[in-house]
């Protein structure tokens, strides 16, 4: 009769799931901190497994899947996850824009109505009646005594 060895094939087995799980973790992180794509065959490929394993893994599946999902918009120079901006910090941003937004409408306004206001006083000489006074005119001396 043969030894009883199942322990020691649970064990060799159950070590090498945890080292290539470790492999596949520390493939993802590195790609991510590279800002390079992460997809499941990018990861795969890094770690040294295949997709179809990657897929079975539901830790390691969810953290590609949200990685890949938050880099896709993104053009091919990706920002690792840790340095991408929180939503806190772009509507922080975006308050910011809109106010700036408002206080440029508002300065445009007000030099539209200034330059209106000086295109109206170059033009009104040319189409006043010449005996009466212009503001650029100097003040005309009254006959009239106002006073004891």
């Amino acid at each position: 009769m043969r030894p009883d060895n199942t322990a020691a094939l649970i064990a060799a087995a159950k070590g090498r799931s945890e080292l290539t799980r470790a492999k596949a973790i520390r493939a993802l992180r590195e790609l991510d901190r590279q800002g390079a794509a992460i997809t499941f065959e990018a990861v795969a490929t890094a770690a040294g497994v295949s997709r179809s394993w990657l897929y079975g893994q539901p830790g390691i599946r969810e953290q590609i899947q949200r990685l890949r999902d938050a880099t896709h918009p993104a053009p091919p120079g990706r920002i690792p996850a840790r340095q991408r901006a929180s939503s806190a910090s772009v509507l922080t941003r975006l308050e910011a824009a809109l106010q700036r937004n408002r206080e440029l409408a508002a300065e445009n306004q007000r030099l539209r109505r200034q330059l209106a206001c000086a295109l109206g006083e170059q033009r009104a000489p040319a189409h006043r009646d010449p005996g009466l006074p212009s503001e650029t005119d100097p003040p005309r001396r009254s006959s009239v005594t106002i006073g004891p």
